[in-house]
């Protein structure tokens, strides 16, 4: 008991930090909530088309994030940067919301938001780990509430955002999103304070209006350069292509230069890192081609109430928060029994968690009504799977990184994680597009209903067929990790 009222009390700076990353993730995943919706309904644009675009916008928004990182630790400051990110996201929802028809203004719009997410995203994190001293035992209760943070704010904006737009109109629903981030904006002004110890070093040195003007003019080519990128995704695909190579070769040229165990281990991190790839193509369907299952083929009327099909969304942040500290306890347990599993085995549960979720679709699609349509339990099951599968592997990840990978390329390695989401994503976009019909403005339930049933079982046999090589190859990965260190104790002993 104390050491669980050791992890609720926390340091004043943990909730100010905590309520910003709440309201921030509650603006951005509002935006997603109805992008890809609002890119069909509002501006005619098809299935397919809206989904490649989403999937490029969400490349960007993960694609950018070291560059703030960098920003908060060398340049303006983490605190400063927080604040910019976030007049900066705010900026570009309130262009989303008076965009209209105006397809330009739109690509401005997420463009915007894009840059505003990388200044943003990586700071608030930074900002939270120096709030504590090395081996304060509250930092790891700490980050765990932090992440429930993220998804108490993107639940209550998954699933109240696509009400307030079905009701009031696209333009308020964006609107939403820009009033969340001026929440988040006063409220680290009225208490600033708390933190005014901490931060990175610019934090503490007068602002060199030089480098702002510098950092601001950039961030503004850089808005409209998102926004060229997404107006040409051929480009954005040569750019992601060009970076993601190099930075394998990058990777494959450390692990050519390291020796013994630290090989093994950055031969297993690279080797989870692309199975990763591949959950986040599946994970990337819930806005895209999932959602518009939930729309096109799902009972929209729970328990006597009616749901706006888009908010079913918020079933993933909901599973998450439950089943979170369920598996925190399950792991605490399995490592005192000395029974925990290993990180390639975890990942290999989640790979299968994954196929899981999406075949329960096809066999949804067996016990559909005679108009097409499914119970909206089938959805529920998906959306708890699919959130199993993401606490074992994208939960996982940055752990992943810290465990295998050596001290001297974490940022790096960080960097690259955040590029496969980049990847899958673009990938992702592409995919989602195969649920698409000729003239589906005029599609019925009963044609959509083969066509995801057909394309969720492929998706789920491909995640099953990845399952299995992932846990055929986990005691060989499993060896490539503690093969030395086992070596090296057994000398010791004798």
């Amino acid at each position: 008991m104390s050491q669980s009222l050791n992890v609720l009390k926390q340091p004043r700076p943990f909730y100010l930090i905590f309520f910003l990353e709440l309201w921030e993730r509650f603006g951005y995943y509002g935006l997603q909530a109805i992008l890809a919706v609002y890119l069909v309904r509002e501006l005619d644009i098809p299935e397919s088309e809206s989904f490649i675009i989403f999937g490029a916008f969400n490349a960007l928004v993960y694609g950018l994030v070291a560059i703030g990182g960098f920003l908060g630790d060398k340049v303006l400051g983490t605190k400063r940067t927080i604040v910019f990110g976030a007049v900066v996201l705010m900026a570009g929802y309130a262009i989303m919301a008076i965009a209209g028809k105006d397809i330009q203004m739109v690509y401005l719009a997420l463009g915007t938001v894009a840059v505003g997410n990388g200044l943003f995203k990586a700071n608030p994190s930074s900002l939270l780990a120096k709030c504590y001293e090395e081996g304060d035992s509250r930092l790891d209760g700490a980050f765990t509430m932090y992440y429930m943070a993220i998804n108490i704010g993107s639940f209550i904006s998954l699933l109240g955002v696509p009400y307030v737009a079905d009701h009031y109109g696209w333009s308020v629903g964006f609107m939403v999103s820009a009033i969340g981030l001026l929440v988040a904006l006063a409220n680290f002004f009225m208490i600033r304070h708390w933190v005014a110890d901490y931060g990175s070093e610019p934090d503490f040195k007068p602002v060199a209006f030089q480098k702002l003007a510098l950092v601001f003019v950039g961030v503004v080519a850089a808005c409209f350069a998102s926004a060229f990128v997404l107006n040409h995704l051929v480009i954005a695909n040569i750019l992601l292509a060009i970076v993601g190579s190099g930075v394998v070769l990058i990777f494959l040229k450390e692990i050519l230069a390291s020796t013994g165990v630290e090989r093994g281990k950055m031969i297993v991190a690279l080797v989870l890192m692309l199975e990763a790839i591949i959950f986040w193509i599946m994970y990337f369907q819930m806005p895209t081609s999932l959602n518009f299952f939930t729309i096109n083929n799902v009972e929209h009327i729970v328990f006597g109430f009616e749901i706006n099909p888009v908010s079913f969304q918020s079933l993933n942040p909901f599973w998450i928060m439950v089943a979170s500290p369920l598996l925190a306890y399950l792991y605490n347990r399995s490592g005192v029994t000395g029974k925990a599993m290993s990180m390639p085995v975890k990942f290999a549960f989640g790979m299968a968690l994954t196929s899981i979720s999406f075949l329960l679709i096809p066999l949804a699609a067996q016990f559909a009504s005679a108009q097409g349509m499914v119970a909206p339990g089938w959805i529920v099951g998906t959306y708890l799977a699919q959130a199993l599968g993401e606490l074992l592997i994208s939960g996982l990840g940055l752990a992943m990184v810290a465990q295998l990978v050596p001290k001297r390329m974490h940022g790096f390695i960080m960097g690259a994680w955040f590029l496969t989401s980049s990847a899958a994503s673009v990938v992702a976009g592409y995919v989602a597009g195969f649920t698409t019909i000729e003239a589906g403005h005029a599609a019925t339930a009963l044609d959509t209903l083969p066509v995801y049933s057909h394309f969720f079982e492929t998706m789920g046999l491909i995640a099953a067929a990845v399952a299995l090589v992932m846990f055929v190859t986990a005691p060989r990965l499993n060896k490539l990790m503690t093969s030395e260190e086992e070596g090296q104790a057994a000398l010791v002993t004798a």
